[in-house]
């Protein structure tokens, strides 16, 4: 990361526009937001955000017409990772009378989407930069399998991977005449070797805010505190060793592991149901009363958020503000 670098926060973790403001005012990232989908986009540039990156493929007319619309209010990115999504995005593009800036999504072995690295990337971001209607705007570059490999040489040998691919892409790119104004990538688990690599000049790390459970299990840890908790109460305690919250699978999310139980070491969330959490207590068979409230640190913080309406700002116990859930079910 140099002097032109930027840093863009990942929103989906957030759906707040009053955190993604806050930030900006301490410049912990003051560049621009990352959205994934349009209706995300829509509620960052209505809340003021100028510089948007929609750092996922959009394939629908009618939603890219959406995004075309919002390049009245704010700067507008999207990803594309094929000649027909390009095509999509130019014919919107003309019809709405602007110009939308593309970047290539390449694929670093995260193994979701991305068109291959090298020539292939190349020829496609020539095919953006001689468009009338669309402007290119560099590589999309997001290691996502990386983020909780678990050991820190198994994440430095992936970033390590994935930043040698992008830099023989930038060449390639290059040897056209053109040049990438964003390389971005990296998440809250590999943006220090991102930032190391040289390579990148955009971080869209955005966990860090909040933190989780499955990040927690790095090896170190990202040095980031937990601050992102779900209020749960127990609601029944009638069996010696085993009480049972207020809070299963439609209170926080369980798809990258269970949730912790915050400062309760003795205490181990052992299953979920739609409505209830079944704890196991190990070493006070009766510690746990009915009506007793625990603050469970959710195994992934993104789709936990997305099952709220409001965020409870607390100082000890002390509610210090509210802030609405701004995106939350911004789906389409």
């Amino acid at each position: 990361m140099g002097p032109d670098s930027r840093e863009a926060s990942f929103e989906p973790v957030h759906d707040l526009i009053d955190i993604r403001h806050r930030q900006a005012e301490r410049r912990a990232h003051p560049d621009g937001q990352c959205a994934q989908k349009p209706a995300e986009a829509e509620v960052l540039a209505w809340g003021g955000v100028s510089d948007i990156l929609v750092s996922n493929e959009v394939v629908s007319s009618r939603k890219l017409a959406r995004l075309a619309a919002l390049t009245n209010m704010s700067k507008i990115s999207i990803c594309a990772d094929s000649a027909i999504v390009v095509d999509q995005i130019e014919a919107v593009a003309e019809s709405s009378a602007t110009r939308l800036t593309v970047l290539v999504e390449i694929d670093v072995s995260g193994g979701r989407c991305g068109v291959e690295p090298g020539e292939p990337a190349t020829a496609l971001s020539v095919r953006i930069a001689r468009s009338r209607h669309l402007v290119f705007g560099g590589l999309q570059s997001y290691q996502g399998r990386a983020q909780h490999l678990r050991t820190e040489q198994e994440r430095r040998d992936a970033i390590g991977q994935a930043a040698a691919r992008t830099a023989d892409t930038v060449a390639a790119i290059r040897r056209q005449k053109l040049e990438c104004a964003i390389i971005g990538g990296a998440g809250t688990g590999t943006f220090a070797h991102e930032a190391a690599s040289g390579v990148y000049n955009e971080l869209q790390a955005g966990s860090y805010a909040f933190m989780d459970a499955d990040y927690a299990r790095n090896r170190p840890a990202p040095d980031f505190e937990q601050s992102l908790f779900v209020l749960s109460t127990v609601m029944s305690a009638a069996r010696p060793g085993i009480a049972v919250l207020d809070c299963g699978h439609k209170g926080i999310a369980i798809d990258s592991g269970l949730p912790l139980v915050h400062a309760r070491q003795d205490i181990d969330y052992a299953g979920a149901s739609d409505e209830h959490g079944s704890l196991i207590l190990r070493s006070d068979p009766g510690s746990l009363a009915i009506g007793e409230t625990l603050r469970l640190v959710p195994g992934h913080c993104d789709p936990t958020v997305d099952r709220y309406d409001w965020y409870v700002g607390m100082s000890g116990k002390r509610v210090e503000c509210v802030f609405p859930v701004a995106a939350r079910g911004m789906m389409q």
